[in-house]
């Protein structure tokens, strides 16, 4: 079973485009091809803006391409933990914008004849653990304050037992990719461009900012949208210190009986999700994913594919035919940044921070943008506003961030080299210490040897192997390397070191 085969991007024709080849220019620049750059750019178009959407890879090749496709506003027992942080009008106020944003997939697939397999489900929050009752009536009551179709019930449609239930109602599953196709074929006939394999690495800021790429080349416009999963550009944001990354996992298996609908999460750890897919070649599936940690730290990787194997065999599945991993981006007070980038900074906005909920929330920052733009006004109150700072939940969280990013730095530089070079078999990686210096040691399918400097370029943490999806992963701020160095997700922006002395000097 290859890891990171994601059934979206398996079975999805994703469009192609060339790369920037020359200076442009654009009234605004997107940065970032997944839902939150597809959505923004086919709102802004339809408003006749010139818009220009920059892909560092191809499109939906982030997060949103290795999904579950949930499209619910139940994130997770959130709503009291909201009423209790903020107040009860920011907790509906993003109910609101959550269930906005399954409007605008209904209508826009309506309005477009968008075919995504778009289907009301049901959404339930389930414990097992007599613990995490209380947990779900002080969240039922939440949604009875905030007026959410919901229920308390001692049962769910699978087939085991569970203490507590809550439900969500009007809810809805669908295949993002073929939902984006059709989005994009409307900024496309609206005069948008795309352009792919096209990093950029900085904005230079100003009445008129300009977007500058890897290569050197430039782009002008009024406005820059950062919608680049983790902001590539910080513009004083600090993001850095005030985001982290998890990982998170999903099998795909066949049921051998009957799937009875709905759309699952549980309260307990560790963490199981799961939902339903319609497809050609298999019937249905089932998505079964879980298993998250932070970026870099936790078990072997293929333990959490095990792990989610085993629970899909307790589903009552065959083998998975399908399994891929995700990253995710979760903010210190757990609602998402969308709005300008920094305090004053009327021309760059970002968006990021979805807790694993992008679905909804990637649709919620699009229509935020975009009324931020083109009305100069908050549509959803300035709730998710990059610059709010709650002073002492969120300097409690700020704290325990910046710790255990000093615990990863140091424990890195310390630790010792896991196994000797001529052990590797074709596809792994160690460290070894050399000299003093930690060396990453990467044996390829061709047999031949890499050695990378396994200090983050980013912050100078200590990168540490990721087995299963081949890559060197950092513990502090998420930042991914493939086996040879180059960068597969941010915030880092350069390469690791490559050595080409070391072993072979």
């Amino acid at each position: 079973m290859t890891h990171n085969k994601s059934y979206w991007r398996e079975k999805t024709e994703i469009p192609q485009f060339e790369p920037l080849r020359y200076d442009t220019e654009s009234d605004i620049v997107i940065v970032g091809g997944g839902i939150t750059g597809v959505v923004t750019g086919y709102m802004l178009a339809k408003e006749g803006r010139q818009v220009t959407i920059l892909e560092a890879d191809s499109l939906y090749s982030g997060t949103t391409g290795y999904t579950t496709a949930k499209l619910t506003a139940q994130h997770g027992i959130i709503y009291d933990e909201y009423i209790q942080h903020f107040n009860t009008d920011t907790a509906k106020t993003h109910y609101e914008a959550c269930m906005n944003a399954i409007e605008f997939v209904k209508e826009s697939t309506k309005d477009h004849n968008i075919d995504c397999h778009l289907a009301e489900q049901d959404a339930y929050i389930y414990t097992k653990e007599k613990q995490n009752i209380n947990k779900l009536e002080k969240e039922y009551e939440a949604y009875q304050k905030l007026g959410i179709q919901g229920e308390l019930t001692d049962s769910i449609p699978l087939g085991f037992d569970i203490e507590k239930a809550l439900t969500m109602k009007g809810q809805y599953q669908y295949h993002p990719l073929k939902f984006l196709n059709g989005l994009l074929q409307v900024f496309l006939d609206n005069g948008g461009k795309v352009y792919t394999d096209t990093p950029v690495d900085t904005i230079e800021e100003g009445q008129d900012p300009v977007v500058v790429t890897k290569g050197g080349l430039k782009v002008n416009c009024k406005k820059v949208v950062v919608a680049s999963h983790f902001p590539f550009y910080d513009g004083k944001g600090f993001y850095f210190a005030r985001l982290y990354q998890d990982r998170s996992y999903v099998v795909a298996a066949k049921p051998k009986t009957a799937y009875p609908g709905g759309m699952y999460i549980n309260a307990d750890t560790p963490s199981r999700s799961i939902r339903s897919i319609e497809t050609e070649e298999h019937g249905t599936l089932l998505l079964i994913g879980g298993e998250s940690h932070r970026t870099g730290e936790g078990h072997p990787e293929e333990t959490y594919y095990k792990e989610l194997t085993d629970f899909a065999a307790y589903m009552g599945t065959e083998t998975p035919i399908y399994m891929w991993s995700a990253q995710d981006i979760v903010t210190l007070d757990n609602l998402p940044y969308i709005g300008h980038i920094s305090k004053g900074n009327d021309n760059i906005f970002v968006a990021t921070g979805y807790r694993k909920w992008g679905m909804t929330s990637g649709i919620v920052a699009g229509l935020e943008i975009t009324s931020l733009i083109t009305a100069g006004t908050s549509r959803y109150k300035n709730i998710y506003q990059p610059s709010r700072f709650q002073a002492d939940p969120d300097l409690g969280s700020v704290t325990k961030n910046v710790m255990e990013v000093a615990k990863e730095f140091v424990i890195g530089k310390l630790e010792q080299p896991y196994e000797y070079v001529p052990n590797l078999k074709r596809g792994e990686a160690t460290k070894v210490r050399f000299n003093g210096l930690l060396l990453g040691v990467y044996k390829d399918e061709s047999g031949e040897i890499h050695q990378v400097d396994t200090t983050c370029t980013h912050m100078k943490c200590e990168v540490n192997w990721n087995s299963a999806e081949s890559s060197w992963d950092c513990p502090c701020h998420g930042s991914r390397f493939s086996g040879t160095g180059e960068v597969l997700e941010g915030p880092a922006k350069k390469p690791l070191k490559k050595l080409d002395r070391g072993l072979n000097s």
